[in-house]
């Protein structure tokens, strides 16, 4: 069984729903408070041990590249000025992991954003991570998959339980119980069904640990619901035969996420996060009481 290290981080989309500000700048160097949300995505995979980071990026996307790459004139400025507090953030981002980048080229989904990244993992068990969903540091849902995963083998996808009028939102998967409360077999998966065709609640969100088996499911996956080849019909056939890829398993998760890619939830996601840090949220705090108490 390998021991998982590679991370693939998606990074190629347009953005389109924070226009016009995602006309020139990439939707994943969007701030929340004061890091760029695709800072967060690596440093949950760092934190799970996966040293080696390939972002599937695209075209205005070099700002990406730039984030994480040393920035020595900056550093030399910081230093001039003895501003050894923001010198380490700074130079955090590019000490975090190994950086890889490729680009998709032609954007045809998630599935196939996946595959590109077959040349670079080889033949290992990697995880996908998705920059749209911000797991706390607090609740550690990567390891958590990635240990599932070494155990088990196949494939392991994170799962929430969402309101019935949420799933058309979403993958959701058909499930048997395990002897771990946290841990279920998945037997099926539908991409974003009607209430009344979901085969649960229980809804895919942007977490996966992959088997490689994958890439070649993928290659003779068509393209599905909107016109782009899906990483969760890909899963589904794994599901259905597991002699292809071993087990799906999927880990349901309780704990805090932060959802950035609509911009109303980037905005509550902004103010979670600035309310719990310990440099601003006191103030801020006592803002936004004084905000809400005016506006009711």
């Amino acid at each position: 069984m390998h021991k998982i290290q590679k991370a693939v981080i998606p990074a190629a989309g347009l953005g389109t729903r924070f226009l016009p500000a995602t006309k020139a700048t990439p939707k994943e160097m969007l701030p929340v408070v004061d890091k760029p949300a695709i800072q967060y995505v690596v440093e949950e995979a760092a934190a799970a041990g996966l040293s080696d980071v390939l972002m599937i990026t695209g075209r205005n996307k070099r700002a990406l590249e730039d984030h994480f790459d040393r920035n020595y004139e900056l550093e030399s400025a910081l230093t001039r000025k003895g501003d050894d507090e923001r010198l380490v953030r700074v130079q955090e981002s590019s000490e975090l992991a190994t950086m890889h980048y490729v680009r998709q080229g032609d954007p045809r989904g998630l599935g196939h954003a996946v595959l590109c990244a077959a040349p670079h993992v080889g033949d290992e068990p990697f995880a996908v991570l998705l920059g749209d969903d911000l797991i706390d540091p607090r609740d550690p849902l990567l390891s958590r998959m990635v240990e599932i995963q070494e155990r088990e083998g196949g494939s392991v996808v994170a799962l929430m339980e969402v309101a019935p009028e949420q799933v058309h939102l979403y993958g959701c998967a058909a499930v048997e119980a395990t002897a771990e409360s946290d841990v279920v077999r998945v037997t099926g998966l539908v991409e974003k069904p009607d209430a009344g065709d979901a085969p649960s609640n229980l809804a895919v969100i942007g977490r996966y640990v992959l088997d490689p088996a994958v890439f070649g499911v993928l290659r003779e996956t068509e393209p599905g619901r909107g016109g782009e080849i899906q990483l969760t019909d890909a899963l589904q056939q794994l599901a259905a035969d597991e002699k292809r890829g071993g087990p799906v398993h999927g880990v349901v998760f309780r704990g805090r996420r932060y959802d950035t890619g609509d911009r109303g939830d980037y905005l509550r996601a902004i103010v979670r996060l600035a309310c719990e840090r310990e440099d601003l949220g006191p103030e801020f705090r006592t803002w936004l009481r004084g905000f809400v108490a005016a506006e009711l």
